[in-house]
């Protein structure tokens, strides 16, 4: 669940992003200032929730962060409204270091790899990279699925050439890290940095 605020470019709304919805047809069901956000087939992917700042302060832009205080408060103005569902608080972080446990050649491409790291709490996911320097034993920055980039992507599981990635390896630039490198590939970290911590991004 990724809840998203920046309202300089895009009004004094929290947008709450709950799944990809892979560029599907949408519906929208509008109810005084809450919107539920759905597919065809009646899955919910988002909220929308206007004139926000009149209910609560939310700190930063871009992607934000709630306390479980102001998502009970976001329940109750859904339920006010007339919907049922509830929004559940996720406070794991979603830019984490991770150590690259397995690298191989994707076998569909020819500067694809295929990696297996290990995240918090000892969860190994599957990644798709295709930096020329991912290897054996890195350190990397890994955005976990929910997680939405500086520049504004959001981060899903998805296929790359027919094999499942979940999640992405980062560079120092897609952080929008002060005093980025410009050389090409990703980030590596000191062999101290701790597997699981969570990592700060720029904005």
């Amino acid at each position: 669940m990724i809840f998203a605020y920046n309202p300089k470019f895009v009004s004094d709304t929290l947008m709450v992003i709950v799944a990809d919805d892979k560029n599907l047809e949408q519906s929208t069901d509008r109810r005084g200032n809450v919107a539920r956000l759905t597919t065809a087939d009646g899955r919910v992917i988002g909220w929308n929730f206007f004139e926000i700042s009149k209910e609560m302060t939310i700190d930063g832009t871009g992607q934000v962060t709630l306390s479980a205080e102001q998502i009970e408060q976001l329940n109750q103005i859904m339920h006010a409204q007339g919907f049922e569902e509830s929004l559940v608080a996720d406070s794991s972080p979603k830019f984490v270091v991770g150590l690259v446990k397995t690298c191989v050649p994707h076998e569909d491409s020819d500067h694809l790899s295929v990696a297996e790291i290990e995240v918090d709490h000892g969860e190994v996911l599957q990644i798709v990279c295709g930096a020329a320097n991912i290897r054996k034993g890195l350190k990397v920055v890994v955005a976990k699925p929910g997680a939405m980039m500086p520049d504004g992507l959001l981060i899903w599981p998805g296929e790359l050439r027919g094999v499942a990635s979940f999640g992405m390896v980062c560079s120092a630039k897609e952080l929008n890290l002060a005093n980025a490198p410009m050389k090409r590939g990703i980030l590596e970290l000191p062999a101290d940095a701790i597997v699981g911590e969570a990592f700060p991004i720029g904005k």
